[in-house]
Formats: C-alpha cells, sequence, structure tokens
C-alpha cells in the first residue's frame, strides 16, 4: 500500500472543500454576521473535510520531508533491530525529495557507510526496506568465509558474549564491527553455509562474483551495497543488488515504542 499517495490523495480532497469553504462560502457568511450578529455554521459536508484539511496537511509535510516512522517487520538487522521496533527514519538528511514521486530537489549528505538506511526495494519500489550501507559508489565489497572488507581493507570486529535470540532458543555467534568509524554489532551463524543463497539476475549484475566461499562486487556510480546486521538471516544486495540512489528514503535513527520490550525506547542512533 502506498501510504504517502493516499496521503497526498486526502490532502488534495481536503483542500478542495477548505478553498471552497474560505474563499466561496465564508465571505457570505461574513456579509450575514455583519448585517444580522449570527454567522451560521458551512453545510456539514463541507465543514467536515475542510477542518480536516490543516491536520492532513501537517502529517503530510512532517512525513514527507522531516520525519516518518516505520516498523521493523523482520529479523534481519537483529541484534541493531528488533522485530516490532517502531523506529523514526530522518527524511532530510540525505536531500529533500518531492513526496510520492521521490525525486530529489536538494541535495544535503550523502548515505555513509555505516548508516542504517530506508529505501525502496529494488524489485518492488511499492515495499521499504531497512539495512546497512556497506558499500558507497566505487567501492569493492568483499564477502568471503563471513569476513566482510572494502576496498583491500578487512573490516575489524572483535568477538562478544554469545546472542540468544528471543524468538527461540538459538545462539548466534556475536561480533563488534566497525565499518569507517561507526560501531555496531552483528551476528553470525557458524552452520550457516558461506555460500549466497537464491541469486537474483539483478541489473548490474556483472560487477559481482560469487563463489562457494562468498562473492566481491563493486558499487556502481549512484547505488548502494546493503546488507543486513543478521548477517546469515538477511536477504539484501548480495542476493537482489544494489540500491538506486533515488530509491532512498532516509536514514533510521531512532527507537520510538516496542509493544513487547518497552526497554527498546530511546534505544539506536
Amino acid at each position: 500500500m502506498n501510504f504517502a499517495l493516499i496521503l497526498f490523495c486526502l490532502l488534495l480532497f481536503t483542500a478542495v472543500f477548505w478553498c471552497y469553504d474560505w474563499f466561496a462560502l465564508r465571505p457570505a457568511r461574513l456579509q450575514r454576521q455583519a448585517a444580522t450578529g449570527e454567522a451560521g455554521n458551512a453545510p456539514w459536508w463541507v465543514e467536515y473535510p475542510a477542518s480536516l484539511f490543516p491536520v492532513i496537511l501537517i502529517v503530510f509535510t512532517l512525513r514527507s520531508f522531516v520525519i516518518e516512522p516505520f516498523k521493523i517487520p523482520s529479523g534481519s538487522m537483529i541484534p541493531t533491530l528488533l522485530i516490532g521496533d517502531f523506529i523514526l527514519v530522518n527524511k532530510y538528511v540525505y536531500g529533500i525529495r518531492l513526496p510520492v514521486i521521490n525525486k530529489k530537489v536538494l541535495d544535503l549528505e550523502q548515505p555513509q557507510r555505516g548508516d542504517v538506511m530506508v529505501f525502496r526495494y529494488p524489485e518492488d519500489t511499492s515495499v521499504d526496506y531497512i539495512k546497512r550501507v556497506v558499500g558507497v559508489p566505487g567501492d569493492r565489497i568483499v564477502y568471503t568465509d563471513k569476513q566482510l572488507s572494502i576496498n583491500g581493507q578487512m573490516v575489524p570486529r572483535k568477538p562478544l558474549p554469545d546472542y540468544l535470540h528471543r524468538e527461540r532458543i538459538q545462539y548466534s555467534k556475536h561480533f563488534e564491527e566497525k565499518i569507517g568509524m561507526r560501531e555496531h554489532a552483528i551476528l553470525i551463524d557458524e552452520d550457516a553455509p558461506a555460500e549466497v543463497p537464491m541469486i537474483r539476475q539483478f541489473p548490474n549484475r556483472e560487477l559481482c562474483n560469487y563463489t562457494s566461499s562468498g562473492f566481491s562486487c563493486t558499487v556502481p556510480a549512484g547505488h548502494y551495497f546493503m546488507m543486513g546486521d543478521n548477517r546469515d538471516n538477511s536477504l539484501d544486495s548480495r542476493v537482489w543488488g544494489f540500491v538506486p540512489e533515488q530509491n532512498i528514503v532516509g536514514k533510521a535513527f531512532f527507537v520510538w515504542f516496542n509493544f513487547s520490550d518497552l526497554g527498546r525506547i530511546g534505544r539506536f542512533h
């Protein structure tokens, strides 16, 4: 469901009634008030949608240009983000984009390695995904035997205590990884194969090479390489390819609620 399009249509619908009331009906009410002392109200079928217009305008503006809420539906970003986390996404940090068509009209910052980014899924742009930026345009990404390297430099990581999954009694190897200046936790399942499964025939597929121990990819201009922090339980750029710049939605930065764990509030930045 394209909620941005629905909200935009509601905005136009209520704007028509608001303009009709303000420019066509209001002058007559003011004249009546001057003559009789009683202004009266607009017809109910005008008053109700017109009264919703300012509210929808504020929601549409905030959601389109400032902050948008999202709910985490899967475990691909565990342990950084858990299933059921409600997060906030900064919509303007990567540039101002027109709502609905998602066309950038003002450049600001560029996505950096290590950012957690929401984007429109390349295979179905009506669906939003969230992953971590691992590669920016021009980067050479190599993932061999579950060890990541970027531009020939091994990404440092240090072991943490094993991670116990909430939804099942199972432990994963737990590491703190550092990409650039950003540190974050990742999970590795030792019994999962290193080979990438279910590889698609995505655009620029020729820039990637797959082996039984992993893969290597060169990120093309105007694209980004995304991976989940739950490395062996994430369908990401390893499978379906690069994320075009025009698919970017925003940068995730804050957990504002989780019905199952109130302690999650305020986590992640």
